[in-house]
């Protein structure tokens, strides 16, 4: 490299010195001078030193480049662990934060120099948030369950390990089903329903009927239909749980229609104006509903966390079962067969059919059938959860539930023969 060009490096690695530096001095500012073991000034110069033994390195070849580094930061560590240990001691406490953020700056200043200064400047920013972000992380894991935190491992290791080893391509003793597609799908059902369950309990859950209901459909519609009638049951007030288990139903629509457009954009541009105007529907009665009711009662509890190993197992064969079956129906039995599983699918679940049988159109069944039968699947789950209303939360409950709920069955299927495309 140039002489021009290596004062630009060096300047990138002096620059992220002085960025981390920055978050550490302001972190001790009330400190007076001499009483933190590094500040601003010694980040700089920390960055700027991985950069230059970086320089010195890439004339040394690769192994006198290897000792060269490695020996700047044993240097760097025997020159501040002595500080890092006094500061520790005279505060009482236990932290190796600054100690591991200098050596990360003069590792970042090496890798500036040594070409890749973009991803230095990245992952500088990014260590500095982390390190700003303290009193919010630690605020975070006070507040988490271990479920919560299990939950969350448990969808990094879907994604980060277990989807590389997953075969991606089809097999023909599972009816030619790709298990890669299938586990990507559970990964993203499994992943909204988690971020329904987040918002339930960021946003409280005896925030009121309708706000539960809202949260709860993008976990499952069903359950907080269920939930809102055994409550309606035990006398609880028809006309607010009823307006929650509809806001949940008009969420479920506005998920199934996101849903569509991800995993298959020409089945989802068939849908969502339909399942909009559904949504629609269902939300104006439930808003109705608690606009009547004048104040909303607090709500049933928040679901269970949905994000169980065995819950996402159950889910990833439910999928790849879904497929199979309406793949084999379409190429034995003809299209009928699909939209006749969709029927029964539905009973229970949308999503299954939402995630499988749109990834069948063109190569097996068309789009257009590939619609018609998430359309249906909608159709049989919006009939199931207001006939279960009707049997299980009374007659108040259940008319209101199923009056809000045929209403949106309608105003979506009008759409779905009118909408022109």
């Amino acid at each position: 490299m140039d002489g021009e060009d290596l004062i630009r490096r060096l300047a990138v690695a002096l620059a992220i010195g002085l960025l981390v530096g920055a978050e550490r001095h302001w972190r001790e500012r009330e400190e007076a001078p001499g009483r933190r073991t590094a500040g601003v000034r010694t980040f700089a110069l920390v960055g700027l030193s991985g950069g230059i033994v970086a320089a010195l390195a890439a004339g040394a070849g690769p192994l006198g480049g290897a000792v060269l580094i490695s020996g700047g930061l044993l240097a760097l560590v025997a020159a501040l662990l002595p500080f890092a240990l006094r500061e520790a001691d005279a505060e009482g406490r236990f932290s190796a934060t600054t100690l591991v953020a200098a050596i990360g700056t003069y590792a970042l200043g090496a890798l500036a120099v040594s070409g890749q200064m973009a991803a230095a400047g990245a992952a500088a920013v990014a260590m500095t948030a982390v390190l700003a972000a303290r009193d919010s992380l630690h605020g975070l894991m006070a507040r988490i369950t271990w479920t919560e935190l299990r939950s969350a491992i448990l969808l990094l290791s879907m994604t980060l390990v277990a989807l590389p080893l997953v075969p991606d391509a089809p097999v023909p003793w599972l009816l030619g089903v790709n298990p890669h597609k299938v586990w990507m799908l559970a990964i993203l059902l499994a992943g909204i329903s988690y971020l329904g369950y987040l918002s339930v309990k960021l946003g409280g859950e005896h925030r009121g009927l309708l706000l539960a209901g809202a949260a709860g459909g993008l976990v499952t519609s069903t359950a907080v239909t269920l939930a809102n009638a055994a409550a309606a049951a035990r006398g609880g007030p028809a006309r607010g749980l009823a307006a929650g288990a509809l806001m949940a139903g008009a969420v479920s629509c506005l998920r199934t229609a996101v849903l569509a457009l991800v995993v298959a954009p020409v089945t989802g541009q068939a849908l969502w104006p339909a399942l909009f105007v559904a949504a629609l529907a269902m939300g104006g009665v439930a808003l109705l509903l608690a606009l009547r009711r004048g104040t909303v009662a607090d709500g049933p509890s928040s679901p269970g966390n949905p994000f169980e190993i065995g819950a996402v197992l159950r889910m990833a064969l439910l999928l790849a079962g879904v497929g199979a079956a309406a793949k084999f129906g379409a190429e034995k039995l003809g299209g009928a067969a699909v939209v006749v599983i969709a029927a029964v699918t539905g009973l229970t679940d949308v999503d299954a059919m939402t995630l499988s049988v749109p990834l069948l159109a063109p190569q097996v069944i068309s789009a257009a059938l590939a619609a018609q039968a998430v359309a249906v699947a909608v159709a049989s789950n919006i009939i199931a959860k207001a006939a279960y209303a009707v049997a299980l939360g009374g007659g108040r409950y259940g008319a209101l539930f199923g009056g809000g709920s045929l209403l949106g069955l309608a105003a979506g299927a009008a759409t779905l023969l009118l909408w022109p495309g």
